[in-house]
């Protein structure tokens, strides 16, 4: 079982929406309680970024280019991660991933994806004006 699996990607115009979702049955299945969840994006000749983030008693973390756009949610009850897009723009188009890592006392997970070692495959967001 892939630990993380992200669906809901697609084709959208400017000013849309989108759900995305991450199954993280496989990575809660391994044992690890003290965790951080993170949505990551690549966009074709771009370095990968962070979009959000989110690890208990911490307020979620947002890129400056989401805020306000941009919400990243749990459902624990059922292992699932989501990021809810809205207002969508052309630059939003990437490959998203979901990632999964250790939380630690400090400094928090954040957008910092080398405090991530467990990554999905990918579902492409494609924004159309």
């Amino acid at each position: 079982q892939a630990q993380l699996a992200e669906s809901g990607g697609g084709m959208q115009q400017a000013g849309g929406s989108l759900r995305l979702s991450c199954d993280t049955s496989g990575y809660r299945n391994s044992g690890n309680r003290h965790y951080c969840l993170g949505w990551f994006r690549q966009a074709p000749g771009k370095e990968r970024e962070g979009v959000a983030s989110i690890e208990l008693s911490r307020e979620p973390t947002y890129a400056d280019s989401v805020k306000g756009r941009f919400r990243i949610s749990e459902d624990n009850g059922n292992n699932f991660l989501f990021l809810q897009m809205t207002n969508l723009k052309p630059e939003d188009t990437a490959m998203y991933f979901c990632a999964a890592g250790t939380q630690l006392p400090w400094p928090p997970c954040g957008l910092t994806s080398s405090r991530y070692n467990s990554w999905g495959q990918g579902t492409q967001v494609t924004v159309s004006n």
